[in-house]
């Protein structure tokens, strides 16, 4: 089973390879106060087109090079444009 995150794309001015933030929420140990982490990957789209404030689901693969080893699988929702 492969894992899969969801997040929001920042950056897509790469070639087939977009930046994806990933949030999450942690609980510290001691004073149990719950604060958001983020994380920054970088995803494969495999020739698709997506544009920063998307929101996407992200999966898991084999190095594709230094430092891609997701891969974008589909669009949760667009980023509206005015």
């Amino acid at each position: 089973m492969k894992k899969t995150q969801v997040g929001t794309i920042i950056s897509d001015k790469m070639i087939n390879t977009v930046v994806v933030k990933v949030e999450t929420h942690k609980v510290h140990p001691k004073y149990r106060k719950r604060f958001k982490s983020s994380k920054n990957f970088k995803a494969d789209t495999a020739g698709k087109v997506f544009n920063i404030g998307d929101k996407v689901i992200i999966e898991e693969s084999r190095p594709l090079s230094k430092d891609k080893c997701w891969r974008v699988l589909k669009t949760v929702e667009k980023e509206e444009t005015k």
